[in-house]
């Protein structure tokens, strides 16, 4: 995985952090710390975007980001697990893998034209 790929995996973390944050925060630390992931969390996204194809990159960063915060509320908070949905997780996850084997980076010359 190259450094453009690890930010987006990078930016779903932070945003599995932002989504629970703004399900749970209750205090002024949580709420700040929830403004915080959003900011690196589409940062990293952004810069992502100049050199991969921004659709994919979106797609990618929501798929894993799903993905995390279903985990999360059923690891952190107690949700219910569903087989039918973790399935449906699984396949989105194929889906999220696929377009990051098909994609192509960009080169610096085709960015700068």
């Amino acid at each position: 995985m190259n450094k453009t790929w690890l930010s987006v995996v990078i930016a779903a973390l932070f945003e599995v952090g932002w989504v629970i944050g703004l399900k749970h925060a209750s205090g002024l630390l949580e709420w700040g710390a929830t403004v915080i992931a959003i900011g690196v969390s589409f940062s990293l996204m952004i810069a992502a975007s100049r050199t991969l194809d921004v659709g994919t990159v979106y797609a990618v960063f929501v798929g894993l980001g799903t993905a995390g915060t279903v985990l999360a509320e059923i690891l952190l908070f107690g949700a219910a697990f569903q087989a039918g949905k973790m399935i449906l997780i699984g396949v989105l996850l194929l889906g999220v893998i696929g377009l990051k084997m098909v994609s192509k980076q960009k080169t610096k010359e085709a960015h700068h034209s």
